[in-house]
């Protein structure tokens, strides 16, 4: 009885936001080297993406998806939630200036206000969040505009508890203060909850104790739920479950969950494991073939029920700062040429795909690795990166001085590998990357000579 009358609420929620199991695709920009909206837009079309997800609601792309059949998710930025949550006038300025203006030949189906605003520790956004939500909605109720949902997609780290799923739970500082009031507002608008879920991520931090297999599904593993006797084939059911059950813990046993974004990375830094292409296509290949399939699979928590899926991302992004991995999640070079083949159809059998570049990197790497400067770097950008990594502390680059053991007057390049690399050494257990915007790479290649020993990484 309790699954009819979950499937009978979902008839209701589908009939309203138009439920289909068509894949979506997040279009971020953080680059300086892609295509022209014209041109993304036309080749979504040509990989026929159901669904597009922009991080704004930016006029010449809304534009250009006008009379396409593309639905179209638009995002409120974090920086205007408090302004938004403090002003219905506010709020019917944005919906009008970035919705109404393009509606309904634009087809935007979702507003997402804000973008995982409970990863950051700002506790004046976290209880706006909801305040701001009502407002865009009470503006949409009054143009009577019935299917437009409003959501806010939300990352994994907003539970204390993932595993087993039937353990879910949100963290203490947020369940009572912000996720009831959320959930309280997505049950009575019939809206979902939309999620950022990457099984890359856990698998990644635990490789020799979660199946490569199992975050892939490929199906050679099965993993039972101690609590409820659930069996799961895959991590991405076992994440999403957790959630499930976090939410239905706050007394919510009916809303629709929908996925953000998830994917996994093509690349990555020597110390990010099963970043590669194989792994890449593997796991958006069978993501596809799961989410497409016909009658709905779901999860094992919520059986046969159809998730809103978006991949991240069409393309390689190359100004996204962090770790290697995050330039690296896209479908598409930045030229528009496919980085492996995928059909977001779903009708595409795995079997007729060529063989892929077979992964170098499953294993985590053991041994010592560098923070060199990366070949074809700007040299005109080190000084100030070099300044940087210096200015930290006295004895970050105490070997550059004149008269040690490292200096090297004439080589800007020499001074900034070294200060780069005991900057990484120095600072990665406080979450220093390897980056230096885009000047420096990680390297197992010691760069030491002479008497010049550069500091290292061990893994």
């Amino acid at each position: 009885m309790a699954l009819l009358a979950f499937l009978l609420a979902s008839l209701v929620v589908g009939s309203v936001a138009e439920i289909s199991n068509k894949i979506g695709i997040n279009y971020g920009r953080e680059a300086n080297n892609l295509p022209s909206p014209y041109q993304s837009i036309e080749l979504m079309k040509s990989m026929k993406a159901g669904r597009v997800k922009l991080y704004d609601a930016n006029p010449e792309i809304l534009k250009l998806l006008s009379g396409t059949k593309i639905d179209v998710s638009v995002m409120v930025p974090n920086d205007e939630i408090v302004h938004i949550a403090s002003s219905q006038a506010a709020a019917e300025q944005w919906v009008h200036n970035n919705v109404m203006a393009y509606y309904p030949d634009t087809r935007i189906r979702f507003i997402l206000v804000g973008n995982e605003v409970l990863s950051y520790n700002t506790s004046r956004l976290w209880h706006n969040l909801v305040p701001a939500m009502k407002n865009i909605k009470k503006c949409l109720t009054s143009l009577n505009v019935k299917n437009i949902k409003v959501g806010t997609p939300l990352a994994m780290d907003m539970l204390q508890s993932t595993f087993p799923p039937s353990s879910g739970t949100f963290r203490s500082d947020i369940s009572d203060s912000v996720m009831k009031p959320l959930l309280k507002f997505l049950n009575s608008t019939k809206s979902f909850f939309f999620l950022d879920v990457y099984p890359y991520f856990p698998w990644s931090a635990n490789p020799m104790n979660i199946s490569l297999d199992f975050a892939l599904f490929n199906g050679k593993e099965n993993i039972t739920d101690p609590g409820n006797g659930l069996v799961y084939t895959n991590l991405l059911d076992q994440m999403i479950d957790s959630v499930v059950f976090a939410i239905e813990k706050l007394g919510f046993r009916h809303i629709r969950l929908a996925i953000a974004e998830t994917g996994w990375p093509t690349a990555g830094d020597i110390d990010q494991v099963g970043a590669n292409i194989q792994n890449a296509a593997t796991y958006n290949r069978n993501l596809i073939k799961k989410i497409t399939a016909k009658p709905s699979l779901g999860t094992p928590a919520r059986p046969g029920i159809i998730i809103p899926t978006f991949i991240f991302s069409l393309y390689e992004e190359n100004q996204k700062t962090g770790p290697e991995t995050e330039r690296h999640w896209g479908l598409l070079h930045s030229n528009g040429t496919p980085i492996y083949d995928i059909d977001l159809t779903g009708t595409r059998p795995i079997s007729d795909y060529k063989p892929l570049p077979e992964a170098q990197n499953n294993v985590p790497y053991k041994g010592k690795v560098w923070c060199t400067v990366a070949p074809g770097a700007n040299l005109m950008n080190l000084p100030s990166a070099l300044s940087y990594a210096c200015g930290q502390d006295n004895q970050t680059c105490s070997a550059l001085a004149p008269g040690k053991e490292c200096y090297e007057p004439l080589s800007a390049f020499w001074h900034a590998s070294y200060a780069f690399s005991s900057y990484w050494a120095k600072y990665r257990s406080q979450g220093a990357t390897c980056f230096f915007n885009g000047l420096a790479r990680q390297t197992t290649t010691d760069p030491s000579r002479g008497h010049c020993n550069f500091p290292s990484v061990t893994l």
